[in-house]
């Protein structure tokens, strides 16, 4: 298994990226549009996910469902990213910004924020703010 990590750009909280996942839609799943296709793409359909990065740090996860082959308004091709509605809130971490989309290996991620999973229970219930500014201070 292996993920994907990319920047959503223009979507400084989780709750804003619920919100532009509603739109575009296809095969019932949200659709992120990249120019290249992850040569390891079976590697990240095995239940890998897209990590996003939102305003410095790395806030969340949606699982990826499928990757589809498209053309671009500029007539270059492109990849549709399918990703599932599922957005699960992960331990923040810093990152700085970058272009396009990189792999993150499952042992590099950052955990999820719930219950069992090695991670704080209770964090995901805090401010993404508060999250934001313990994970500065390396609290969290």
């Amino acid at each position: 298994m292996l993920h994907l990590i990319k920047l959503a750009v223009g979507c400084p909280t989780i709750d804003s990226l619920a919100q532009r996942m509603r739109e575009p839609r296809l095969d019932g799943h949200g659709v992120i549009t990249t120019r290249t296709m992850p040569k390891r793409a079976e590697e990240i359909l095995a239940g890998g996910s897209l990590y996003r990065v939102m305003d410095g740090f790395i806030l969340c996860r949606q699982p990826v469902a499928d990757f589809r082959t498209t053309t671009r308004p500029d007539g270059t091709a492109g990849t549709l990213i399918l990703v599932t509605d599922d957005i699960i809130p992960v331990s923040p971490r810093a990152m700085r910004p970058f272009q396009g989309w990189r792999y993150l290996s499952p042992e590099d991620a950052p955990p999820d924020l719930v219950s069992g999973n090695g991670a704080v229970a209770g964090l995901e219930a805090l401010p993404v703010m508060l999250r934001r500014a313990l994970a500065e201070l390396c609290l969290i």
